[in-house]
């Protein structure tokens, strides 16, 4: 699982750190454009270089997979509007601004939904105006790929109910669409043709992670994501630059990534698992990746796995501190505030880093999680354990770009805007780093459970999942053991505690911002926080809602309150898991974590932008290029281009 809310638990970062590096680049609406620097890869060995860059081709070869499981049209439409900014020599500035706008928010988002809403966005022109704007870069020399006797309007017109219909297709991912609607029909993503929910009772699925399901002439069928099946060209083009890597990884790694090419040519289930076993196996490579379909968040079902490539190696400066956590994770286990028949007995091979990423592509990027643990597979949890990893230049990235207005906006006294600027980066980044070490690596099923808890609580399991990790995270930061073990100082340990707790607040108010339409939530990260803090809110004394000058704040009055909550609702969500109690589950995210107040939201838009605040961030990613001397590989150079742009159509290039 993935922590992929930059803000998780602190809407509020430190100023920007002074420094001659640009990190934020621009802000296209509600969107922040900041650069991803990677120190320390310059001292790698180039033998690690080298098996970098070959990984680094890797994840850019899956990069369209994911856009086109995003949506059908997803490659079509990219091809046109990079044609458009290829060749933009006449178009009417007006036009091409708009359309520059649109296009650099399809780039971030992978397509046109918000990455973190689901809802769609729309591109402000008229169909005549995106026709005079291809055929003016047609005469430039854009290439649209018409089919034989297609005209450019009847192109536009092929795409022009996603453009500009905001009732058409309105959500990638729609879990809640309303009485008698059909989820995996409501959504607009292409896991899923012509499938509703009931045509999958009775149907049993050999390839639920990797498959896309399609209904032809009355028949399910599972094509299948492997070479030879769905996406052949470009896993193809994976397996190949991972061959190209295997030589340059240490033993332990290249046995994982040969079982990575084993389950891209088979796509079998059982080859899934061996790679999960070898790769969480793998745990002293300095350099390492994950590619695949892994997270489940896009799948209404929560089932069908979202491709993504990432590449990194170990921060060892910054990882002393996160491994202490996996160190100790029998003793989290054992002083979890759970029924201890709900405990892991024994806990296995959980294991942590700090890292700096190098690429992020498909699910990942350009808008990148903070925190990862993986494998997702509850049985390899158990037996084998789980690698941890915390994105220190990701979250130093957002530390250094981050404006320092949410804290004064929504805290609620100046102690509070204190306590945010002195620990606020401190308590984040320690309660990332227990919810993805402790939190979503711990617990175990029911005895007599024997399903997964992905089958058992379905399109309920990822926001209960990231709840539960929450939960833990905000428990254990208050717990004296941390200070024991050095990873807080002891006289210091409360005030972190209530920033933590303060930040958590808060983020139920700021998140409202992202859904400017509708009265819903659909992520489950943004489900799972808004749950937590509305469960407090209703069954303990822990917060207080305020208004002062017709604003709204939410107030942390007794941070043992806090504490005392959340062990209690812990124990029942983990309850929840190991029994796979697919009812509760459904009645604690409709009670508290799905519907908001439009009211509260449309106070918080407005503080926003009148602030001229941020909603969400996307990447630049650094660039690899090799230094070759007859054919080999002799160094690799990296650099940082600075500019989206230049960036996604370098990599549609390639």
């Amino acid at each position: 699982m993935e922590c992929r809310d930059p803000h998780a638990r602190s809407e509020s970062r430190p100023a920007a750190v002074t420094t001659d590096r640009r990190y934020l680049l621009e802000q296209i609406d509600d969107a922040a454009v900041v650069q991803l620097y990677a120190d320390g890869f310059e001292k790698l060995p180039v033998r690690e270089k080298t098996l970098v860059w070959h990984l680094y081709q890797a994840a850019l070869a899956g990069r369209d997979i994911y856009y086109d499981q995003r949506h059908r049209h997803n490659l079509g439409i990219r091809h046109m509007l990079e044609q458009i900014q290829r060749f933009p020599e006449g178009i009417p500035d007006e036009t091409l601004t708009e359309l520059t706008r649109y296009t650099k928010l399809f780039w971030l988002n992978t397509g046109p939904y918000n990455n973190l809403t689901a809802r769609k966005f729309l591109l402000n022109l008229d169909r005549k105006k995106v026709i005079e704007a291809i055929e003016i870069a047609a005469i430039s020399g854009g290439r649209f790929d018409l089919e034989h006797g297609e005209t450019v309007a009847e192109r536009v017109e092929k795409y022009a109910r996603i453009f500009f219909d905001p009732d058409f297709e309105p959500m990638v991912t729609w879990k809640t669409p309303g009485e008698g609607q059909d989820i995996l029909e409501s959504s607009a993503n292409n896991l899923y043709d012509d499938v509703s929910m009931a045509d999958l009772e009775g149907f049993e699925e050999k390839n639920q992670l990797n498959s896309r399901l399609v209904q032809r002439d009355g028949k399910l069928i599972e094509e299948v994501y492997k070479v030879g099946g769905l996406y052949d060209r470009e896993i193809r083009k994976i397996v190949g630059h991972l061959n190209d890597a295997i030589p340059f990884a240490p033993e332990p790694f290249a046995k994982a990534l040969q079982a990575l090419v084993k389950f891209y040519e088979t796509g079998l289930d059982s080859d899934r698992e061996a790679f999960d076993i070898a790769w969480v196996q793998n745990r002293d490579s300095d350099v390492d990746t994950m590619n695949g379909f892994i997270e489940v968040y896009m799948d209404a079902r929560g089932m069908k796995g979202a491709w993504e490539g990432v590449v990194y190696y170990a921060n060892h400066e910054k990882t002393d501190k996160i491994r202490a956590l996996a160190t100790h994770a029998q003793w989290f286990e054992d002083h979890l505030p759970v029924d201890p028949k709900y405990r892991k007995p024994k806990v296995e091979g959980v294991s942590a880093q700090a890292i700096e990423v190098v690429l992020e592509a498909g699910d990942s990027g350009p808008i990148t999680p903070i925190g990862v643990n993986l494998p997702n597979d509850q049985r390899i949890r158990e037996k084998y354990g789980s690698k941890s990893v915390s994105l220190s230049n990701v979250l130093d990235a957002y530390e250094r770009s981050m404006p320092d207005s949410f804290r004064q906006e929504f805290a609620w006294d100046d102690a509070e805007v204190v306590r945010a600027k002195t620990w606020g980066a401190f308590a984040s980044e320690l309660t990332t780093e227990i919810h993805e070490v402790l939190g979503h690596g711990s617990g175990r099923m029911a005895d007599q459970v024997t399903a997964t808890p992905q089958d058992l609580l379905k399109e309920q399991y990822s926001a209960l999942e990231e709840t539960r990790a929450d939960l833990v995270a905000l428990y254990f930061v208050a717990d004296p053991y941390l200070a024991a073990i050095g990873l807080v100082p002891s006289d210091e340990q409360q005030a972190v505690v209530q920033t933590e707790y303060e930040a958590y607040a808060r983020n139920a108010l700021v998140q409202l911002r992202r859904v400017r339409i509708g009265a819903q939530l659909e992520e489950d990260h943004m489900r799972n926080r808004q749950a937590i803090v509305h469960w407090l809110l209703a069954n303990t004394r822990a917060l207080d809602v305020r208004t002062r000058f017709e604003k709204t704040y939410f107030v942390v009055i007794d941070s043992d309150a806090f504490r005392d909550g959340v062990a209690k609702l812990l124990a029942e969500v983990q309850r929840i898991k190991s029994e796979g109690d697919y009812a509760k589950a459904k009645e604690f995210f409709e009670t508290y974590g799905v519907h908001f107040d439009p009211e509260m939201r449309d106070e918080v838009v407005a503080r926003v932008d009148h602030l001229n605040l941020p909603s969400y961030t996307g990447f630049v990613m650094p660039k690899l290029e090799p230094v070759m001397d007859g054919g080999k590989i002799t160094d690799v150079k990296i650099s940082y281009p600075c500019n989206l742009s230049i960036q996604m159509l370098e990599y549609s290039q390639s």
